[in-house]
Parts: structure tokens; sequence; C-alpha cells
């Protein structure tokens, strides 16, 4: 629980961390679908130990993904947005419309999180926020050296988050809800 007054900062790299991993997207998928549940029944349905579970629905809560709420002995959990933590309202309302309508969300949730697993490509995304930029450019506002630089971009371009045309890169416009809401997400 946190204090209504304060709003919790998560880095956007950290929680997309959190959701590059399958089976802690099947665990906020089975939330999504059954409503409350609590860690030995999460285990049982997933398969996966005791520990395994309860660490996994801690860090999806630390994001903000999902609320804890104690009853006695026991603490269910729940797909809820905690409100206190920055970002995580758009970002469970897009995780929700992708579980909704995409053929594999759990695929499709896990490509898109990996594009912003790292701070040095959300650096990038800042970079290419106004404007297209060259190489050389991107190397001096983000400090990086070429391999490393072409190393992040060749990532988002493969994801879909940036555009190269000619000799430029550009932070890549997206249709999808989700894909809009990380890129959203990585420019505050």
């Amino acid at each position: 629980m946190h204090d209504s007054t304060t709003l919790l900062t998560p880095t956007l790299w950290r929680t997309c961390r959190v959701l590059a991993n399958r089976t802690r997207l099947r665990i906020l998928g089975t939330l999504l679908s059954r409503g409350d549940q609590t860690v030995s029944e999460m285990a049982v349905g997933l398969r996966l130990s005791l520990p395994v579970a309860s660490r996994y629905l801690r860090e999806l809560n630390a994001r903000g993904l999902i609320r804890a709420r104690r009853s006695g002995r026991l603490v269910f959990y729940a797909a809820e947005a905690d409100r206190s933590v920055r970002g995580s309202v758009p970002l469970l309302r897009a995780l929700v419309w992708t579980f909704k309508t995409a053929r594999e969300p759990i695929e499709t949730i896990f490509r898109q999180a990996t594009a912003f697993t790292h701070p040095r490509r959300v650096t990038i995304a800042l970079a290419l926020r106004s404007s297209g930029r060259t190489m050389l450019s991107l190397r001096e506002t983000t400090l990086l050296s070429r391999r490393v630089l072409e190393r992040h971009l060749r990532k988002l371009e493969r994801r879909g988050f940036v555009e190269r045309d000619g000799g430029k890169y550009w932070l890549a416009s997206r249709r999808d809800l989700l894909g809009r809401t990380f890129r959203t997400l990585a420019l505050q």
C-alpha cells in the first residue's frame, strides 16, 4: 500500500523487464481471466513452485499492475492498476486490450516489452522524440559508442519502435494500443 499523495515512478525499462517473461505474462493473463487468486492457486494452476509464483506476483505488484489484498492469512491477487504508480493505469489498459484482441497475446506483449528492457533504449527513444537523427547526432546526444548504439537501434527497429530512412533514424508511430502506450511511457 502506498500513500495516496505519493506518485511512484518506476522506470519503464524495469517494468518491461518484469513483462518480458512469459511465465509472469501467463500469471497476469490468469488474473485477468479468473479474478482473485492466491499464491497457492496460481502455483497449482500454472504448475509453478510456491516461491516462484510468490516472487512473480510480488514483481507484478511492485510495477503497479496487480493488487494484493490480505484476508486473514491469505493474500489474494487481482489485475488492478495501482494509481499511485505512474503509467500503471494506461499500461494495464493496454495489456488487457492485448490479451483480449491479440492472436498470441503473451508473444505480442513479450516482443514489445523487450524493446525497452534496457535504459539505453529509453534514452535513444528520448533522443528521437522530436525529429530524425543521424548516427553521429545520436552518438553525440546519447554518448553511446557506435557499436552499442547500433545494437540497441537494431533491437528497437526489430520491435517496430524505430524506423530508418536513408541515413536517419525516426521514432516510429504505433497503431496498436500497447505499442502506443510503451512509446508514450518511454517519452515521459
